[in-house]
This record gives structure tokens, sequence and C-alpha cells, in this order.
């Protein structure tokens, strides 16, 4: 609980006794914490330079505990100013490299990385420096990195990052692999299911992609993985996985904890209204005025067709609607009506 501010588990049980006993001499608190003694006045030694306990100045030998909200205060301002300081220089270092990476040496845009523990490093740095969203394609082959799973994904999701992930209907077989699932759409991410995807890829915030370099069905070999940033290969690694995603079907669990892939469904007819005057140019509060709705009416249907259709932008949404047939090109209205 108190590792934040630079406290192991034996420093910290070491001050929470003597918080409690108020005072206590080194043979009583090591028989206590199940510790030598040696060990025990080592780890005073430490909580004493970190001003949160002291030795009695009437009674040599005796430790006491400083109070907690001041002893305890003092160290989180101290780490609270180690972090607005951290933050400042990665904010600096940041600005820095979008400064030299304005034009970028085509060598720079696309990294090699080899080896089973590179691999699996860099596939969870992309996951804990991302902010807004994650997109992948799981495959069933074994690898590196198996899935989208590990402690990365729980932290990511827990500071807001939005998951989207295509498995092949292997994975559902797979041991574990649908308890793994079920995990995933506990968090709230969304999983949906096509028959085979046609390669492992991973997209942080649209700016960084992760894909293996070896080919699918390839040879065993040493793992490699190829690290993509912003660029026209970027683009079309997020043009694949769009594609992909949208000709998956969303992954839905039954109370028994059996899967089962749910219908996409279809918009109901207020919502394409909606959809059709956004589509002709018109805005939000136009289109409010139009159909005689509220503004955030408008929004909140918008809204309910992008999760229907699976997208996060207003463009993938006029492409998906054309793409189902949701709304008809001009061309495509006339001949309907001849």
């Amino acid at each position: 609980m108190l590792s934040a501010i630079g406290l192991d588990e034996a420093q910290e049980t070491a001050y929470r006794a003597l918080v409690g006993l108020g005072a206590a001499e080194v043979p009583y608190l090591a028989n206590r914490l199940a510790l030598p003694e040696d060990d025990t006045v080592r780890t005073l030694r430490h909580l004493e330079r970190q001003g949160l306990v002291a030795q009695s100045s009437t009674c040599p030998g005796r430790w006491t505990a400083a109070p907690p909200a001041v002893a305890l205060g003092a160290l989180l301002t101290q780490q609270r100013h180690d972090l607005d300081r951290a933050e400042l220089a990665t904010a600096l270092l940041a600005e820095e490299f979008r400064g030299q990476a304005a034009e970028p040496a085509v060598h720079d845009l696309v990294e090699v990385v080899t080896g089973t523990s590179a691999v699996a490093h860099r596939f969870l740095q992309l996951q804990l420096g991302a902010a807004h969203e994650v997109c992948a394609l799981v495959t069933t082959t074994p690898a590196a990195v198996t899935d989208v799973e590990n402690d990365a994904e729980d932290r990511a999701v827990e500071r807001g990052v939005v998951y989207r992930v295509v498995v092949e209907r292997g994975v559902l077989d797979a041991p574990g692999g649908l308890g793994r699932l079920a995990e995933a759409l506990s968090r709230g991410e969304q999983v949906r299911v096509v028959d085979e995807v046609p390669t492992k890829l991973v997209v942080a915030d649209r700016a960084l992609a992760m894909v293996p370099l070896s080919a699918r069905g390839a040879a065993p070999s040493e793992p490699a993985a190829l690290v993509v940033h912003d660029s026209g290969l970027l683009e079309s690694l997020l043009g694949l996985f769009e594609a992909v995603w949208r000709q998956a079907v969303p992954l839905r669990l039954g109370a028994d904890g059996t899967s089962y892939e749910a219908p996409m469904g279809e918009p109901e007819t207020s919502d394409l209204e909606v959809l059709s005057l956004l589509l002709a140019g018109l805005t939000d509060a136009s289109v409010a005025k139009q159909l005689d709705l509220g503004l955030r009416t408008v929004q909140r249907r918008v809204r309910h067709l992008m999760e229907l259709a699976g997208v996060s932008t207003r463009l993938q949404l006029g492409w998906y609607a054309y793409e189902r047939g949701w709304v008809a090109r001009e061309g495509q209205a006339r001949d309907a009506g001849r």
C-alpha cells in the first residue's frame, strides 16, 4: 500500500507495527516481525532516513514512529513534486521528439525487433503508451505474444483506453481461450470473431503498430516483429484492421459461459433519417431543426449508429452505411425508383 512512496513490504510492516505500538525495542520488534535483529535494524535505519521513525532520546535502543499525517504527508508531497517534474520532462522530450520527427528518415519509420523477450517487451510498451485506443487482430498461432492479454492491458483499460479486438474462431476452442475472452468482455472490451484473420496485428492510438516479421505458417524460428511508426505503411495496416473489423461479428457470452456471435442488427428508420441528412452535409444542429429533435438526441442517435456499426469516426460510419446498404448512393436510388 505504501510501495508508491518507496517502502517495501518489510519496511511498511515495521512502520505499521511501530505506529500501533507507539514505541518498541529492536528485540521485541524483530520477534513481532519474524525477522533477524540485524535485518530489523537495517529496516529501521531505512525508515529513519525517510523520516518515518526515530530513536528515542531518553531510552537508547528504543524506536518510535513519526506521526503518519506529518511523515507520510511530506513523502507524498515530495512524490507529487517528483511526478510533476517527470511529467514536465516527458512533455519537453515529446516536443523535442516531434520536432525531430517532423520529417523522419525512411529507415526510422520501421523498427525490427527480434527475440522472444524483446518482442514481448515492445508489445508491453505499446500498450503502456496507449492513451485512447488499441486495435488488435489475434490468431490461434502461438508466438512470443499470443494475444492481447497481459497486465498492461488491465492498466490500459483502467485508464480509459478502448480495446477493439478481432479473434479467429479457433481462439474460442483453444485451451483457456474462451476464459480470456470472457475476461476481456467483462472489462468492457469490444471483441469480434471471424473465420481467419490475415495476420497478427496491434495498433496503438492509430500512431504505432506491431506486426510479426515472419509469414504466417512459416517454419518456427526466433520470434521477430516490425514496429511501424506513422507512415503510409501504418495507414495500410489501419485499413486492414478496419476491413477485418467490419466483416467480423460481435462476440457475446451466454449466461452459462458458452459463446455465440450476435447479429449486427439493423438501425431504426428514425436513426437512418438522421444519418441521411448528415451525409447530405447538414450539421447536427440543422438536422435537429429539420427533424424537430433536440441536439443531444441527434448526437445520441449518431453514437448508437456508430456502436451498431462498430466504428469510431463519422467518416467510417458513412462508409459502413453505404457498404451495408443502410443508405443508397444517388445512382442506386435512381435505379431503384425505375
